[in-house]
C-alpha cells in the first residue's frame, strides 16, 4: 500500500480535580453506558477497530489474543460501552496508572453515531468513571488526575469536545510520520 509523510500534532490534556469535569447536555437519543466487566479481547478489538479504523488507530492492530487479554486483565482497566437501542455506539477505555492517575486510552463513537451529540455525553460519563475508579477497585488510590491525548489524525471534533468537558492542554508535540494513504478502516477489505 502506498505511504505518505504526514505532519501530526498531538495534544496532551488533563484534569486535576473532579470538579473540573464540565458535563455535556444529555442527548435526545437515549445512550446507555455500561461497563464490560468481563475482559473480552474480541469485544475490545472490535471496538478499537470500529471506532479507530477511520482515524489511523493502528498501534494495537498487530496485538495477539494474549496481548489483548493481558492488557484487559490488569486490575483497574475498564471498558465502558455506549449503546443506542442495544447497538454498540462507542466506548471509553480507562487505564489506571501509578500515583492516582487514570489515562483515557481510547474514546470515540462508531461512524453511524457521530454528529448526534452523543460524544460529549459519553466523554462526560467516561471521565466521571475515571474519577471514581477507586470506588470499584479496593487497592486503588483515589484518582488525582485524569489525562488523555488526541492528535490531528483523530476526529475533527475530538479536541473541542475534550476542552468543552474541562480538559486543558498541558503539552503539544509535532512529528512527521509515515502513514498509509488512507486509514485502515473498521475492517480489512473492500468497503
Amino acid at each position: 500500500m502506498p505511504t505518505r509523510q504526514m505532519d501530526v500534532t498531538t495534544w496532551y490534556l488533563e484534569q486535576s480535580a473532579p470538579g473540573e469535569l464540565r458535563p455535556a447536555p444529555v442527548p435526545e437519543t437515549r445512550l446507555d453506558v455500561v461497563r464490560a466487566e468481563i475482559p473480552s479481547p474480541e469485544l475490545s478489538r472490535f471496538l478499537y477497530t470500529a471506532v479507530g479504523g477511520d482515524w489511523y488507530w493502528t498501534d494495537r492492530l498487530p496485538w495477539s489474543y494474549d496481548q489483548w487479554q493481558n492488557w484487559l486483565e490488569r486490575p483497574g482497566v475498564e471498558t465502558w460501552i455506549a449503546y443506542v437501542r442495544g447497538t454498540p455506539a462507542g466506548y471509553v477505555e480507562l487505564d489506571p496508572q501509578p500515583d492516582g492517575q487514570v489515562e483515557i486510552t481510547s474514546f470515540g463513537l462508531l461512524r453511524a453515531f457521530t454528529g448526534q451529540g452523543l460524544g460529549g455525553h459519553l466523554l462526560t460519563v467516561g471521565a466521571g468513571r475515571a474519577w471514581d475508579l477507586a470506588t470499584r477497585w479496593a487497592d486503588r488510590k483515589p484518582t488525582e488526575r485524569v489525562w488523555l491525548h488526541t492528535c490531528s489524525n483523530d476526529g475533527p471534533h475530538a479536541l473541542r469536545n475534550y476542552q468543552a468537558r474541562g480538559f486543558r492542554v498541558f503539552d503539544v508535540r509535532s512529528a512527521t510520520e509515515t502513514r498509509d494513504h488512507t486509514p485502515p478502516g473498521p475492517w480489512r477489505g473492500a468497503r
